[in-house]
């Protein structure tokens, strides 16, 4: 067994109901990374961060400009981690306000160079594109490396067969959560790394190192 650091990796769910398919969905991606971590022979720490307790927090941060010690801490987890996964579910179109409101009160390079595997919940396969045209620009301000697959659930996903033109929601989570896991795999781990704008690897080079050999 590699005697590296355990790798840390941060999971932020933004469901607001109990259970959350939201919720199910982060659980399901953090397990594959897991696994995929773990015949590589690396282990991961995970951690979970509920939007949903951190409301009241996040909307005092906005008036006050001070975040509360457990917002503090939710902050620190995300941005010291080696790796993230951030699921929303998706209203109106696009992500919650909720999730947009914890990553505005998020220092604007606190992310620069993180892996990040985005993911959404929703109704209907119509809004599908909010992964797209939301939380890929999202993260891409934030200067994170978003991998190639983000995933998102329909209500008819959980125990769907898919289509001739989609795979099944299990084969998006183990292909995301691979491609995850790809990037975090060499990382000396502990959430120690200095990230700045000269160390981000150039995205030709992610890409590779997700191709099969």
């Amino acid at each position: 067994m590699s005697t590296r650091k355990p790798l840390r990796l941060a999971v932020v769910s933004a469901g607001l109901s109990v259970p959350s398919s939201t919720r199910l969905l982060a659980d399901r991606l953090a397990e594959t990374v897991r696994s995929e971590l773990a015949a590589a022979e690396r282990e991961v720490e995970v951690e979970i961060i509920e939007l949903r307790d951190l409301g009241v927090d996040i909307a005092k941060n906005f008036a006050s400009g001070f975040p509360s010690p457990e917002l503090s801490e939710a902050i620190e987890s995300v941005t010291s981690a080696d790796g993230l996964i951030a699921v929303t579910p998706v209203f109106t179109a696009s992500y919650s306000g909720l999730f947009k409101s914890f990553f505005d009160v998020i220092d604007n390079d606190a992310l620069t160079g993180k892996p990040v595997l985005a993911a959404a919940t929703g109704g209907t396969a119509r809004h599908s594109l909010a992964l797209e045209h939301a939380l890929r620009p999202l993260f891409a301000y934030l200067r994170a490396v978003v991998v190639p697959t983000a995933v998102y659930a329909a209500s008819e996903d959980w125990g769907g067969n898919g289509d001739s033109l989609t795979d099944t929601l299990p084969r998006r989570i183990t292909r995301a959560g691979s491609e995850l896991a790809g990037l975090l795999r060499d990382l000396p781990g502990g959430g120690g790394q200095a990230v700045d704008d000269a160390s981000v690897v150039p995205f030709a080079e992610q890409l590779s190192a997700l191709r099969p050999e």
